[in-house]
């Protein structure tokens, strides 16, 4: 009888707990308050490791704090695939990224429901996710450069922060007072671009106006315009010292920035710096692996991906860690934990979710870098497939993906055409599928391929093999429409005169086909643009491993190495931007979009990105800074489209080096505001702009 009542007393307990989470925040934080009064000590160090054991008593559930979703569930059965970020970024459309990850976080809600129901509490089964990834793509053979949102800090802040909505909050615009559906986090904090082969011991080298014209401003963006609830610290060393002990980031992200979210470690990252592996070189910056999780706990680290409970309780009881500060970890730990069982019932697993069409995100991302007529492909043309991606169900899926019910590829979607075009004499229209896979190009690959090197790249030309194979095509009379598989900028210089039409299709999703399709045909005419540039040669790029700007991205390289440049892409249509304006004293860019004609009659609407972009005037660089853009789509029956751009004013600031931070312009400072659609001076107009301090 006894035991029956304790058991009762404990259901009861953990049914009040659960019931009562789902109040307001002063009384969550009470809540959270008497928790930490009734943990034992042992208890809170459990909690601040990934894999959180159940305490039964206080009604805590087992609970894993790893999972993923960079574009779609991740490794948890079946799940959405959508395009990788590199692809989503080259869309130019926050709120399309946003309405992709609302629905992933709907499709993670009933999915954590269905193993929670089964009783599986352990990893890739949790509500709280290590996306977005938002390091800067400063140099096209890093691996997981497709795992980013390209190599400019606006556009990176701007899909980041869409992708930190959509999965906290869903569809809404204003997140204010919305339940946290799930828990975003912003990676790897920071300055980690590669090398893959090397991170473990990497020492990103650079300077301070570096890291805060490019490595930080998306992370703070975010961290500013959102409620992020946690952010990652990296494998590699910044300056000298492990990110994830590191007193300047941890100075910048608590004391400028007010973070007062999680910070968790890369998965066993704290290992790096004391282990002495022989096998995989490492840090080795701190004797004991009690001194690391002192250092890492005792400043401002709240949770590990890990397995280093010992070593954290050897840190506490050694007085590297004290109590106050492991409450302070477990206080931000409870937070989000009880803000996710509190929102619940905002998602219940019969719901109506509007999911977002894999192949429409797909077609949109995708860029056409040259086209001397070919396409759309109209009639019947003698179409024959080629290259190692026609048929590859894997290649569209990326890295960090779940398992789609279907995946279409290029060759299934093109198969019908293909057969019918057998009764054409036409010339034969080769669509050549070609370029890279995830297999190639990805997170500490093994790979023994020339020009890859464990997940980097070595070489940013198109294979050998490839550009054989597609001269051979075209030395027998064939026009060559290249079909560009790839998760990084890949150099083309060998071949471009050899394709007659060239469509950058990155890794695009279980529907890639779909989309590729769709565009060939001229049955769309929305594409996207290149958020990366396209180098001409391995040649043009400075050292891997060379931290510094200079050289690099459309904000410092020289456009005489650059074949395409950021923001690039062409349309079947051709746009003008009339009577092009500036208000200066609402920061506002605005003029008339004109679609002046069009090869794809047969598509619905025809779109393009206006881009604005900032000269500063600045010696030292960056030499131009996106400062703003707008997805647009005009139609044959209004092709006149008025349109404004507003400005934030955290984009306009510069780097000022006697105080070390970047600032506001001083009022009255002169400007260039261009206006277009790319980063190419021959694609911009000129906008003269003075700047009105708002103090």
């Amino acid at each position: 009888m006894k035991r029956m009542l304790a058991l009762l007393a404990v259901a009861l307990l953990s049914h009040c707990n659960t019931i009562c989470w789902s109040q307001n925040d002063t009384a969550l934080d009470a809540r959270v308050e008497r928790l930490i009064g009734q943990l034992t000590l042992d208890e809170k160090l459990s909690l601040m490791v990934h894999r959180n054991p159940a305490i039964p008593r206080l009604g805590l559930e087992e609970y894993s704090w790893w999972n993923e979703a960079l574009h779609g569930v991740g490794r948890a059965g079946l799940a959405r695939v959508y395009p990788m970020p590199i692809a989503l970024a080259a869309t130019f459309r926050p709120r399309w990224v946003q309405t992709v990850f609302a629905d992933v976080a709907a499709e993670a809600r009933r999915k954590h429901q269905e193993a929670a129901d089964t009783g599986y509490r352990g990893d890739y089964a949790g509500l709280t996710f290590f996306t977005p990834n938002i390091n800067i793509f400063r140099d096209p053979r890093w691996g997981r450069g497709m795992e980013t949102y390209g190599e400019d800090p606006y556009l990176t802040a701007m899909m980041g922060l869409a992708c930190v909505e959509g999965l906290q909050h869903g569809w809404e615009e204003d997140w204010q007072g919305r339940p946290l559906l799930t828990a975003a986090c912003l990676k790897h904090f920071a300055v980690h671009s590669g090398p893959e082969g090397v991170r473990h011991e990497f020492d990103s080298r650079v300077s301070e106006r570096d890291l805060r014209t490019t490595y930080l401003p998306a992370f703070e963006y975010i961290i500013k315009n959102s409620d992020v609830q946690q952010v990652m610290c990296g494998y590699n060393r910044l300056n000298g010292e492990p990110c994830c002990t590191n007193r300047q980031l941890f100075d910048i992200l608590r004391n400028e920035w007010q973070y007062d979210g999680i910070l968790v470690t890369d998965c066993w990252a704290l290992n790096d710096t004391y282990e002495t592996d022989t096998v995989i070189p490492r840090h080795r910056t701190h004797a004991t692996a009690a001194e690391a999780y002192g250092d890492a706990f005792g400043r401002e680290v709240d949770l590990e991906c890990g397995s280093g409970l010992p070593a954290l309780r050897e840190a506490v009881q050694q007085g590297l860690v004290p109590e106050s500060k492991v409450d302070e970890h477990v206080r931000r730990v409870l937070k989000v934990r009880l803000k996710l069982a509190s929102s619940s019932s905002a998602t219940s697993r019969t719901s109506a979710t509007r999911f977002t069409s894999p192949a429409d995100v797909a077609a949109q991302s995708m860029v056409l870098l040259k086209n001397n007529g070919v396409l759309p492909l109209r009639g019947l043309p003698n179409i024959v497939l080629g290259g190692p991606n026609a048929y590859d169900s894997l290649m569209p899926l990326g890295n960090y993906n779940g398992t789609p019910e279907h995946c279409v590829t290029i060759g299934e979607a093109l198969s019908d055409v293909a057969k019918k075009s057998v009764l054409s004499s036409a010339m034969p229209t080769v669509i050549y599928c070609g370029g890279l896979n995830p297999q190639l190009e990805g997170e500490e690959l093994q790979v023994e391929k020339e020009g890859f090197y464990k997940g980097d790249r070595t070489l940013v030309e198109l294979p050998k093999e490839q550009v054989a194979e597609i001269k051979e095509y075209k030395n027998r009379g064939f026009s060559v429409v290249l079909v560009l598989c790839a998760g990084s900028a890949v150099s083309l210089d060998e071949v471009i005169d050899d394709c007659d039409a060239v469509l950058y299709a990155w890794y695009g999703g279980q529907d890639m086909g779909t989309a590729v399709k769709e565009l060939l045909l001229g049955e769309r005419d929305d594409f996207g643009r290149l958020p990366v540039t396209i180098y001409r040669s391995t040649n043009d790029l400075p050292p891997f491993d060379d931290y510094t700007m200079a050289g690099r991205t459309y904000r410092y390289a020289d456009p005489s190495r650059v074949a395409y440049p950021f923001g690039f892409g062409y349309s079947y249509s051709f746009f003008s931007i009339k009577e092009p304006w500036v208000d200066e004293a609402n920061l506002t860019v605005g003029g008339t979009l004109s679609l002046c004609n069009t090869d794809a009659p047969q598509a619905r609407e025809h779109r393009t990105v206006v881009q604005v972009y900032l000269v500063a005037g600045d010696d030292e660089g960056p030499t131009k800074q996106l400062v703003g853009t707008a997805s647009l789509a005009a139609t044959e029956a209004a092709p006149l489209l008025p349109f404004s751009i507003q400005l934030d004013p955290f984009w306009l600031r510069q780097y000022n080096p006697a105080s070390g931070r970047m600032e506001e312009p001083a009022d009255g400072t002169r400007f260039t505001l261009q206006v277009g659609f790319s980063s190419d001076d021959r694609d911009l107009i000129d906008l003269p702009f003075t700047y009105h301090n708002r103090k």
